[in-house]
């Protein structure tokens, strides 16, 4: 068997690439004859002329010019990260946090005060770059949109969306309290958000501790918020229930207020992490009313495992994730994602989708069958989110593939795999991960040792 890192991949994007293992459940369309494996895997022959799949068929058949075999390793789609913040990241150490959630949000509001148009591009342009290397080719980020500091945020993202387009797709979504919405502010951002091409964004979050908005108020809210994007158009995409507090729970009154106003968009919930402290009867009667109100979720275990049920000097008594398996079983459409990265809310982080998903494997417990948490990675998010190409492999679309040195899903879950090979339209990748030296000009160096 030849060395994955002896593999020569010819860079004219035109060749066959031979004897690759795919879990089917990336394929955009069944492929005629393939038999999966006992790991839902498929090995199968991908031809790529032009930088594009340009077929794909069982394994075995000729393959006339140029071709790589793979002899049977695993390859992927590129991967989606669909709930990030950009804006936030690579702040480490100039904002350093403490591991609370008030202390992410405090850390957060004082690093605001540096965020000029250089600085958030700086910083967003590096998780790019680091996400592009990883094999991550679609990213949602939530941007934080106070007044003060929007229209440079929305800007900034507006200018690398277009620079990346070639290679990431780039989403946005306008990130607030739901109390910013009693005023004029919310009307405004919304306005921003359709203008930009985003998505409005609101949280849940704690709302009753922080700004006193319950029972009614919070209810009205969420219609408000509702009201102004269905007026635009825009989708919905919320950072909902992120507290160890069952009592603050506010997932059934988002699903009975989109059931209620007949709202039309798609509707994202994210974090969610209260429901699984509810009891079995309420867990399975509001997985039941999302599903009927067409919500999708988004699970961010990382940063949440390091956040929820912290206190000093005691070990966790609970995950601190959603009820991911029971949301799976009831065929509610679950994706996981990145999240925070080396920001005042988790210190970690290098936006590698690939990390998250063989931490999330054994978070959540979901390997039986572990391509399904693979698929939470890939074509679930790019479904939820609607990107282009992303997430997928699907003839006629651009052969952005990771090729990997592990053969089997298990091989994959017991390594790294820090040395992948990433294809963005058949041609491999060669950057390398940016240096966090980079970053100095606006950080300041690192503390001496």
């Amino acid at each position: 068997m030849a060395r994955h890192d002896a593999l020569t991949v010819p860079d004219t994007g035109d060749y066959v690439l031979r004897r690759a293992r795919v879990p089917v459940r990336f394929f955009a369309a069944p492929v005629p004859g393939l038999v999966a494996d006992a790991e839902e895997c498929g090995l199968v022959d991908i031809r790529i002329a032009g930088g594009k799949v340009a077929s794909v068929a069982p394994a075995g058949g000729e393959a006339a010019g140029p071709s790589v075999d793979v002899e049977g390793r695993q390859v992927w789609t590129t991967l989606v990260d669909m709930h990030t913040h950009l804006d936030k990241g690579q702040v480490i150490p100039r904002a350093m946090p403490d591991g609370t959630l008030d202390g992410g949000m405090i850390g957060t509001f004082e690093d605001r005060k540096r965020w000029t148009h250089a600085d958030i591009r700086t910083r967003m342009e590096f998780g790019l770059r680091c996400a592009f290397v990883h094999g991550v080719s679609a990213i949602r980020t939530h941007l934080d949109s106070q007044e003060e500091n929007a229209p440079t945020s929305w800007a900034v993202f507006r200018e690398l969306r277009a620079e990346w387009a070639d290679r990431i797709e780039l989403q946005a979504v306008g990130l607030v309290p739901l109390t910013f919405f009693r005023g004029d502010w919310g009307t405004r951002l919304a306005d921003l958000v359709a203008s930009s091409g985003g998505v409005l964004g609101g949280t849940t979050d704690a709302i009753g501790h922080y700004d006193g908005a319950v029972n009614e108020e919070l209810v009205a809210l969420i219609e408000k918020f509702l009201t102004l994007a269905g007026e635009r158009g825009l989708d919905v995409d919320m950072h909902v229930d992120q507290s160890e507090d069952p009592a603050a729970f506010s997932l059934p009154l988002i699903a009975e207020a989109v059931l209620r106003t007949g709202f039309k968009g798609k509707v994202v919930v994210d974090h969610c992490v209260n429901l699984a402290l509810q009891p079995d009867d309420v867990i399975a009667r509001t997985i039941e009313l999302c599903a009927k109100a067409n919500i999708a979720f988004v699970t961010l275990p990382t940063p949440m495992m390091y956040l929820q049920d912290r206190k000093p000097g005691r070990t966790p008594r609970w995950r601190g994730v959603t009820a991911a398996q029971e949301l799976l079983a009831a065929g509610v459409p679950t994706a996981i994602a990145g999240d925070n990265c080396r920001d005042a809310w988790f210190p970690w982080g290098d936006h590698d989708m690939f990390d998250t998903f063989q931490q999330s494997v054994r978070v959540y417990q979901i390997d039986r069958p572990v391509a399904q948490a693979a698929a939470m990675a890939g074509p679930i998010p790019a479904a939820i989110i609607g990107t282009r190409h992303a997430g997928r492999i699907a003839v006629g679309g651009p052969a952005d593939l990771i090729l990997f040195r592990g053969r089997t899903l298990n091989e994959l879950m017991c390594r790294p795999q820090a040395d992948r090979i990433v294809l963005h339209c058949g041609r491999r990748v060669t950057g390398r991960l940016p240096d966090y030296e980079e970053l100095d000009p606006i950080m300041g160096p690192a503390p001496a040792n």
